[in-house]
């Protein structure tokens, strides 16, 4: 095997050729428009009704995860118990489905078959 030695290349940095085109000032602007973004799109958690999750239950999980006090914790297990749903809170659509995820998690290690969705606000 024959080997060739052979010089590096050169790697000397090349200067810009020329400078980016300058503004005469003779521009103008003929409006200008404002961008805004949307905000983002919000979501409800709902709780369902059912007969066999006990009303305790349901005052604790809205106390523990959505900060609740006692006295609007009842309220709203009161309105889930008469109407058959209540909203616990609006929220982002990932804060609103990890809530519903958490509710369904204590649920279920508590042994109950309450249900929780998330619905986004119209």
């Amino acid at each position: 095997m024959v080997r060739m030695a052979t010089k590096p290349p050169s790697m000397t940095p090349t200067p810009p050729t020329g400078a980016p085109p300058r503004d005469d000032g003779g521009s103008v602007v003929l409006e200008r428009r404002t961008q805004r973004t949307q905000p983002p799109q919000m979501y409800q958690v709902v709780m369902l009704n059912d007969d066999y999750t006990p009303m305790e239950f349901v005052i604790v999980v809205l106390q523990e995860f959505f900060g609740k006090d006692r006295e609007a914790a009842t309220q709203i297990m009161l309105k889930i118990h008469l109407d058959g749903k209540g909203v616990c809170g609006v929220y982002s659509r990932d804060v609103a489905a990890t809530k519903v995820e958490q509710v369904r998690e204590a649920a279920h290690k508590a042994g109950h078959p309450l249900q929780c969705l998330s619905e986004p606000v119209e």
